[in-house]
């Protein structure tokens, strides 16, 4: 073999070489990213694996996908979280035990301007505090207090949060005219940089404002358009919680689909078939 080929054999041996050692370091990267993921997601699927779950609330979990819920709004353990109108606490059940040891949990009951919602909603907030009572190792450590008129009561708000969840509420805030109000609370709320997850039950485009309220089914360009004016910045949009099956025509609204089934057995095993509603999931930060 003359020089210049021993050269160029060296040449391509060393190359080789460099190449093999850079797919193990990169096979070694990805290696630790998937074990970074999995430790990440460790404390989560135990959160939404928990007793603390009902049966009827994880029979839920086919149509309302906590966990890829909860990672698509970037959700982190050691988070100050806040949740708008938790209603009876099926999110509670996973974000408490999930917070409880790094982070922390906040939760607003949502409190009715309209006198006759006002009182519901006191019920429902006292039925609330009743369950965190009941159970201290789960619940003992999250901060219960109220959103009313566009205000936070019993606890300091301002710029304390690192995310903001609100699950299937905007269509009462639009109704009760609270919707603008509400969002500005929570831009406030958030420290720079957090994040506002939202889930709603999705409207066809060009549903009109009365549409939404009779319905419960609201357009993302109406939420889009209303976070955006309170100062928020739509990161991003997922079709996790996306039901094609839904037509979003029916005589009681979103309220004929399951868990409601308002219009009783008419129709049940049909609604049943078509399963929860067709919803939005959107993500907003606060510059």
């Amino acid at each position: 073999m003359n020089a210049t080929c021993f050269d160029r054999a060296r040449a391509v041996a060393i190359a080789v070489t460099f190449a093999a050692i850079a797919l193990t370091g990169c096979a070694s990267s990805s290696s630790r990213d998937a074990q970074s993921q999995g430790a990440s997601a460790a404390p989560l699927d135990a959160a939404i694996g928990g007793s603390q779950r009902s049966d009827k609330a994880r029979a839920r979990d086919v149509y309302r996908h906590p966990k890829e819920t909860l990672e698509f709004f970037g959700l982190a353990p050691t988070q100050s979280v806040l949740e708008i109108a938790p209603g009876g606490g099926w999110y509670t059940d996973i974000l408490a035990p999930y917070l409880r040891d790094s982070g922390r949990l906040y939760e607003a009951q949502y409190l009715s301007t309209s006198a006759d919602l006002a009182a519901e909603d006191s019920a429902t907030d006292a039925a609330y505090r009743r369950k965190l009572a009941s159970d201290p190792s789960v619940y003992g450590k999250v901060i219960v207090g109220t959103l009313h008129a566009g205000r936070f009561i019993d606890f300091d708000a301002n710029e304390r949060f690192d995310r903001v969840f609100t699950f299937r509420n905007i269509h009462n805030w639009i109704k009760d005219g609270q919707i603008d109000a509400n969002l500005r609370a929570f831009y406030g709320a958030l420290k720079h940089g957090g994040e506002l997850g939202v889930e709603e039950h999705r409207a066809q485009p060009g549903t009109s404002e009365q549409q939404m309220i009779e319905t419960g089914y609201v357009t993302e360009a109406f939420v889009i358009e209303h976070a955006q004016a309170a100062g928020f910045v739509l990161s991003a949009r997922s079709e996790i919680n996306a039901n094609p099956k839904d037509t979003k025509d029916y005589p009681h609204g979103v309220w004929s689909l399951p868990p409601t089934y308002r219009g009783g057995e008419a129709d049940r095993s049909r609604f049943a078939a078509i399963g929860e509603s067709d919803r939005m999931t959107l993500r907003f930060v606060k510059p």
